[in-house]
């Protein structure tokens, strides 16, 4: 499996997308062999022209159409069928015809017509065929199972299209893009398109960049040539492990009472990934009493913590940030009480002092057997420990 990073500074075309990823999976003569898999051997060509966008060499994966091409507007009927027909495996069909599916609603709805009855105008010519097709195939070549994408860049001006002169981004391409974290640049030109941004939805991307470490980096160029590098850049990633790397949650309620916040909500949330919390009392708007929940947890439990915050408190949402934590080396070692065992954890200070701190829940038990105090418990233990270190 396999995170992929987007960085889409210069927009996403589908030519952009398949440059990318041939690159990233060294999969050059693959893609040449492609329409002969989907039966369009006789209709289409690949070439591949070493190119050079603001100083960064790259390859654009031109597709050209033979004489023998038809270039009817085509159905989803039509495209589903020469996906159906071809000798690709069942999966790469699959993703394609989702691609396809997804372009074909945004369309529909744009143009009030049913999905059926919609002419692929922008992506019925056999080069935009075999752009979804080969990043179907390399989706599932180099088994992307995460996608992480910067904000996208749609840029301005007008396009000419088979409707007329649509303004940028195109309003497929805009209906694709709802949800998606988007800005306009500085170029007059139509930088995203339809295909690509089908192709990015399938993708289900977070623009939630955590930390990762890149291992292989590939550039898609687009045709034309702008004040800035006209590629897409594609990395292929694994995220970053930092124990250190925490973040925090916090939400403020002023409609529930703190009984819902009380052991088996805290039990819940540290099973979900949460490494601490705690609860302040505040004094919110209009004066009502509320209450402010903190949790930290690790970037990776982050999705798991935040989800069971909203789905188990009644706050709307929340806030969250990054931060580093500093820990002291720590060991754990048990300790042998009359009435039983009891792990003490010990930590050292940067002066190499140590620490003691024996776990609350086996001090309650040895507490709750012998009927002694819970702080006795805690000082004998830590008196034991002192005598064993001496």
């Amino acid at each position: 499996m396999a995170i992929l990073k987007l960085e889409t500074f210069a927009g996403i075309s589908g030519d952009m997308f398949l440059g990318a990823l041939t690159a990233l999976a060294e999969a050059y003569e693959d893609i040449i062999d492609l329409p002969k898999k989907l039966g369009l051997g006789a209709e289409v060509a690949v070439q591949i022209q070493p190119v050079n966008k603001k100083g960064i060499a790259c390859k654009h994966v031109n597709i050209v159409e033979t004489e023998k091409a038809g270039h009817a507007h085509r159905h989803l009927s039509t495209i589903n069928k020469i996906i159906d027909e071809s000798s690709l495996s069942d999966s790469v069909k699959s993703i394609a015809k989702s691609v396809f599916m997804t372009l074909g609603k945004a369309e529909a709805q744009v143009h009030g017509v049913d999905i059926e009855k919609v002419h692929f105008h922008k992506v019925g010519p056999l080069d935009s065929i075999m752009d979804i097709v080969g990043a179907a195939y390399l989706i599932d070549r180099l088994q992307v199972d995460k996608t992480y994408c910067t904000p996208v860049n749609t840029d301005y001006g007008f396009a000419n299209t088979a409707h007329g002169k649509l303004p940028v981004p195109c309003p497929a391409t805009q209906e694709l893009l709802l949800g998606l974290p988007t800005y306009q640049g500085d170029v007059e030109s139509e930088m995203t398109t339809p295909t690509g941004a089908a192709i990015l939805s399938f993708l289900q991307p977070s623009f939630n960049m955590p930390t990762l470490t890149e291992l292989k980096i590939g550039y898609g160029p687009g045709e034309k040539d702008f004040e800035i590098p006209n590629t897409l850049r594609a990395s292929l990633c694994q995220e970053t492990t930092n124990e250190n790397q925490m973040v925090v949650i916090q939400t403020s309620t002023d409609d529930m009472t703190g009984e819902y916040l009380g052991q088996e909500f805290q039990t819940s949330l540290m099973e979900k990934g949460a490494s601490d919390f705690y609860y302040e009392q505040v004094v919110m708007k209009k004066g009502r009493p509320g209450i402010v929940l903190n949790v930290f947890c690790p970037e990776k439990a982050f999705e798991n913590v935040s989800n069971f915050v909203l789905e188990n408190t009644t706050t709307i949402g929340l806030r969250y940030y990054s931060v580093n934590k500093k820990k002291l080396e720590r060991t754990f070692s048990k300790v042998s009480l009359k009435d039983g065992l009891m792990q003490v954890k010990r930590s050292t200070t940067p002066s190499g002092k140590s620490k003691y701190k024996p776990e609350s829940s086996d001090v309650f038990k040895v507490a709750n057997k012998t009927g002694e105090r819970p702080l006795d418990i805690e000082l004998k233990s830590k008196i034991i420990i002192e005598n064993e270190k001496d």
